[in-house]
């Protein structure tokens, strides 16, 4: 379950910077927004997933 997580993680933090650059490449704020709000989700997510491994490990 864990690795399904880190990878969704990591797909949000990449469409997200894909929306946000292609957003600032097209002058498109409301796309910019868009992409840093999922970059950040997956940023939490990822963070969430590296806590739950850190309490795993002790």
């Amino acid at each position: 379950m864990a690795a399904d997580e880190k990878t969704r993680a990591k797909g949000e933090q990449a469409e997200g910077k894909v929306k946000k650059t292609v957003g600032g490449a097209v002058g498109n704020e409301s796309l910019t927004a868009e992409g840093r709000a999922e970059e950040a989700k997956g940023d939490l997510r990822e963070a969430k997933e590296k806590a739950k491994d850190a309490f795993k490990s002790k």
